[in-house]
């Protein structure tokens, strides 16, 4: 009996796309990988499924009228589905929620590490303000308060839905808190809108010093931000996420202000774009009620020991020295910083690609840490609290 025929549309870009997807039990998949600009109603007209990443828009525009009846995409957002349309339309879809959670906390440890090391803040005398408290924000919060930090929490649909009185009004961060960050889902309309969530009323009664986002770019208006950065010199911000992607506002860029500014790359560790394929993959099998046959971790690379020279100075500089040496944050910030003589038409590609070819980063856990000699014990501890795996 002959299998039945399956056509997949994906995004080349997804790691490990061919080996997860060309076989799948019971079908005979026609895998059709390209660009993310390919991706078009033409192609999807005879299509089963679709895979894609952030770059593409999938609703009406993009589907209507094809036989989609599937699709996933490899990233933890999922904003750029009209998921209310999908559904109207008996479509299913999936996202890669939570598949890059460590690598987001990773990203956001040694980026604290490293304002600490710049003397932006002291990491056990800081408040910390976290909006957002889902799969990220929530464990960010528990690394927070293990490392000492006043930790603030604004959630209001888990307050809403828990009713649970240890989460802070965010008028109660934007008074109280040093540093503010942001783990929030970009949503346009209704009563937890998070476009513009901080805009120049909410920075205007901003006490504290430092902005973070590492959510979506708009939930932040980077035009008052930048403002608000011009407005006084010890004022500070890190982005991973940028207005206006992939062609963020190269004023905001050049900042002396912007301190780390790296190209939405938080996630983008090996072991997490792993993830999201396996994710999408899952989901797939799911869809198709079959049992899945890739294994994710068979297409992984063996990660190397990682050798750390103990710095003389307080635990924190060793810790600094130990998880930069895992994700050396500050090439991904130089990187970024390089393109400010780009023009409009440069900038987009420069951004695109460097996520597309972004450098190998293996998750902590996977990449064991050898010290060159003894360390105290407070930083031992420490070291467990922030998750490196030490040999």
């Amino acid at each position: 009996m002959t299998s039945p025929h399956l056509k997949i549309v994906a995004d080349a870009h997804i790691w490990g796309v061919e080996n997860a997807f060309s076989r799948l039990p019971g079908y005979e998949v026609e895998l059709c990988c390209v660009e993310s600009r390919a991706i078009n109603r033409q192609l999807l007209m005879d299509a089963d499924m679709l895979l894609t990443r952030s770059s593409t828009r999938v609703d009406a525009a993009l589907l209507d009228g094809s036989r989609v009846r599937f699709a996933a995409t490899a990233t933890i957002g999922d904003d750029h589905y009209d998921k209310h349309w999908l559904d109207q339309q008996g479509i299913g879809w999936a996202n890669a929620a939570g598949s890059s959670t460590g690598s987001v906390i990773e990203y956001m440890t040694t980026l604290l590490l490293e304002l600490h090391v710049q003397n932006m803040i002291s990491i056990p005398d800081t408040t910390i303000g976290i909006i957002g408290a889902g799969r990220i924000g929530a464990r960010l919060a528990s690394l927070c308060q293990k490392l000492g930090m006043k930790v603030m929490v604004n959630d209001p649909p888990r307050q809403r839905a828990e009713g649970n009185h240890s989460f802070y009004e965010l008028n109660e961060l934007l008074e109280q808190a040093d540093l503010i960050t942001l783990h929030t889902p970009l949503i346009r309309h209704g009563q937890d809108c998070t476009h513009h969530l901080i805009g120049k009323t909410e920075l205007e009664q901003f006490n504290g010093r430092g902005i973070i986002n590492a959510a979506r770019g708009s939930c932040i208006d980077n035009q008052a931000l930048l403002h608000w950065l011009d407005g006084d010199s010890t004022r500070f911000a890190a982005l991973d996420c940028w207005e206006y992607e992939p062609t963020p506002m190269q004023a905001l860029l050049a900042h002396p202000g912007m301190v780390i500014a790296t190209p939405h790359i938080a996630g983008h560790s090996l072991d997490g774009k792993a993830a999201n394929t396996a994710f999408a993959y899952l989901a797939l099998c799911r869809f198709l009620n079959i049992e899945p046959t890739w294994q994710m971790a068979h297409d992984l690379p063996e990660a190397q020991n990682i050798k750390v020279i103990i710095p003389s100075g307080e635990p924190w500089f060793t810790l600094h020295t130990a998880a930069t040496a895992l994700y050396p944050l500050a090439d991904d910030h130089a990187t970024m910083k390089s393109w400010l003589d780009l023009t409009d038409d440069e900038l987009p590609n420069a951004f695109s690609g460097y996520r597309r070819h972004y450098p190998v980063r293996r998750a902590w856990q996977q990449a064991p840490v050898h010290f060159s000699s003894g360390i105290c014990a407070e930083t031992r501890h420490l070291t467990h609290v922030i998750g490196l795996k030490t040999v």
